[in-house]
């Protein structure tokens, strides 16, 4: 039963002896004489000691109101800690038996039936109190509308925080508003509470507004109050107000604490400005405030995302010397870092320190180790480490399974992603929208178009809206397999369906048109989008901000327009392409100089040579048989002995070339 402690001596109130030897405890006559002596104790020690003395014999359940008694007691005599325990352990204790609300009700009642032999409307605030630590958040605000009467304030701050902490926020400003209409005055405490609501609704000028009321009337902010509004608006990005509430809190007298620094630097990482960052860690520091693993984790974070490494590596370094033990979260971002950075070694020795150092590794880790085998073509180590996470109990996401479904297609080996897939299905963890994407690509790229078309209706049927990745596959698919009428429906399917086309969708539109000989749909389609980017404005769906056109628009246009003999088309949109800054490639260059070697035009060859040399674009081997070539057929034997040059100088001599150096043309090329 329920004891506060075991008395040493025990001590009986006069009157007392006089119900102990009962033998049923139950029987009215005991209970009465129980409760008198409880409520006419001198002292609480004294009604604690009654009661431990008799609670062997009580069934809390079938004797309330002996524990009622005690806890009115309890709370008249302002013990309230006392009084709060005692009801917390009654409730677990009816909890056990009953449902909370019948277990705060048994108990609600209980005092009501004393109010005729102990008056103490505190009670009921200890109990809204009690309720709320206990979690039992709906009970205490039934029993804030059952008395009659305004409870403690420190019992409706719990009740307010109680809903604050349930999200329950509509509830929570009804509550305030009843406390207030009712002549309640609100705390401190009470303004924290509607603060950190305010702004976990977004609502920064509700919060705002609050806090001027309450320094309006005379109450100091606390620095937990501060930090939750700098925190408000951390998360708003308005980190330049943020940081004038930093200072006002300072100039005020209240002290920044390290969550209000951790807050500000974490506003700041997430916008990537790392200097700001740095600069509240240092006067954290010269504050003599010690970083926790927090700080660290925001630090190494925003370090890792600008490219940082090095720096990282040493603010590593330097948890150690603080005494800090790095997390999962801080070895995630140190992997992932060289992992962008392709340096798979370093990141497997951290994922080896990590185990050495008891840091279980969790489904991040492993979904970043995965795209780190992945992006090396060691797919079966990838997969190995699937087997690892099933051993360790580490449940795989969709994440992981689609990185291992993602390298497998790349592969080319779809019958292992298939596998993936079919493991992924059975422990519980459904497709996404990005599985069918990724499988559907694979097929494409391999060319099975039926398997691809199989799965796209698939996910129609189960109810995924295909995305523009999705799309884009398929009708880059469809050309390839040289179906453009199936590609050109899709593309009608996707723009009805609203979804709007990426630079990836058009560049794969204009190519397979124009390898289609369909080159004026090409060139149509090609000088809408730039008619609509230059505008700003929307033509055919197409969403102007995020598919200029690019190099491989141009350069699939410039491939068609040689291949059927516009060269002067091809000419224009090449120098259009070097108008706009875009680099072409040596494909691209290769196609337009075989075309002007044919039709024997030498400058514009040479000027395109110069040119592809000015853009740092190195020439292969097929480019310089074919500027040696093209030289040779115009009569230009200087730059063929030049391009020759540049080849041995670059170690590039293939047996093409050499046998040109049998040719007599060639031979008298270097006499002269």
């Amino acid at each position: 039963m329920l004891k506060l402690f075991i008395p040493q001596k025990r001590i009986n109130p006069p009157g007392f002896s006089t119900f102990l030897p009962f033998s049923h405890s139950s029987s009215s006559s005991f209970i009465t004489n129980l409760i008198t002596s409880i409520v006419n104790s001198r002292t609480p020690s004294q009604a604690l000691r009654i009661f431990n003395s008799a609670s062997n014999k009580l069934d809390a359940s079938k004797n309330l109101k002996v524990h009622s008694a005690l806890i009115c007691f309890l709370t008249n005599s302002k013990k309230y800690i006392d009084a709060r325990c005692l009801i917390k352990g009654l409730i677990e204790d009816l909890g056990k038996s009953r449902k909370p609300h019948r277990a705060c009700s048994a108990v609600f009642n209980g005092f009501s039936q004393l109010e005729s032999v102990i008056s103490s409307p505190k009670a009921y605030g200890v109990l809204i109190l009690a309720l709320c630590e206990l979690g039992h958040v709906d009970e205490a605000y039934w029993v804030y509308r059952k008395i009659r009467s305004l409870p403690v304030i420190q019992a409706c701050n719990a009740l307010l925080d109680g809903f604050c902490k349930k999200e329950q926020f509509e509830l929570m400003w009804d509550v305030y508003k009843d406390m207030v209409s009712h002549g309640g005055v609100p705390s401190v405490v009470t303004y924290g509470v509607l603060i950190d609501a305010a702004c976990s609704q977004g609502d920064l000028a509700k919060a705002k507004m609050l806090m001027d009321e309450m320094v309006g009337k005379g109450i100091v902010p606390t620095v937990v109050i501060y930090t939750t509004l700098i925190r408000g608006l951390c998360s708003e990005s308005e980190m330049v107000e943020a940081e004038s509430m930093f200072k006002r809190m300072r100039e005020i007298g209240v002290l920044p604490n390290l969550y209000t620094y951790n807050t500000l630097m974490d506003g700041y990482g997430k916008e990537a400005s790392v200097e700001k960052v740095l600069w509240f860690y240092q006067e954290m520091l010269d504050q003599n405030l010690l970083p926790n693993v927090i700080t660290f984790c925001i630090l190494i974070d925003v370090l890792y995302r600008v490219g940082q490494l090095q720096t990282t590596r040493n603010y590593f370094v330097c948890m150690v010397k603080f005494g800090v033990v790095p997390n999962v979260f801080i070895y995630n971002c140190l992997i992932d870092g060289n992992y962008r950075v392709c340096n798979l070694s370093a990141a497997l020795d951290y994922y080896y320190e990590m185990e050495k150092f008891g840091i279980s590794p969790d489904v991040y880790t492993y979904g970043i180790l995965m795209k780190c085998y992945c992006s090396l073509h060691r797919i079966e180590e990838a997969d190995g480490l699937l087997k690892i996470m099933k051993h360790r109990g580490v449940h795989a996401n969709s994440v992981v399974y689609g990185t291992l479904i993602d390298g497998y297609c790349k592969e080319g080996n779809l019958g292992k992603a298939l596998e993936v897939c079919s493991q992924m299905t059975e422990t519980g963890v459904e497709p996404s929208l990005i599985t069918f994407s990724t499988l559907i690509d694979g097929y494409c790229k391999i060319g099975n178009m039926e398997a691809a078309m199989g799965l796209y209706n698939e996910m129609v049927i189960k109810g995924f809206v295909p995305d523009v990745v999705t799309y884009t596959s398929l009708i880059d698919g469809h050309f390839k397999d040289a179906n453009s009428k199936a590609a050109l429906r899709l593309y009608k399917d996707m723009t009805e369906a609203g979804i709007c086309p990426n630079v990836f969708t058009l560049s794969c539109l204009i190519r397979g048109l124009c390898d289609d000989g369909k080159l004026k749909d090409a060139m149509k389609l090609f000088l809408d989008r730039k008619r609509a980017g230059s505008s700003g404005a929307k033509a055919n769906h197409i969403d102007t901000e995020c598919c200029s056109p690019n190099a491989v628009m141009y350069s699939a246009l410039v491939h068609g327009l040689c291949k059927e003999g516009y060269l002067f088309k091809a000419s224009k949109f090449f120098s259009d392409m070097r108008r706009e800054g875009l680099k072409p490639d040596i494909v691209t260059y290769s196609t337009i100089l075989r075309r002007h070697f044919g039709d024997g035009h030498v400058l514009e060859a040479m000027m395109l040579h110069a040119d592809m040399t000015k853009m740092g674009t190195i020439p292969n081997a097929t480019m310089y048989k074919l500027l040696n070539k093209g030289y040779q057929e115009i009569g230009c034997q200087s730059s063929a002995l030049k391009c020759h040059e540049d080849l041995e100088n670059l170690s590039l001599v293939n047996p093409y070339i050499d046998s040109l150096k049998k040719d007599n043309m060639l031979r008298q090329s270097i006499n002269v």
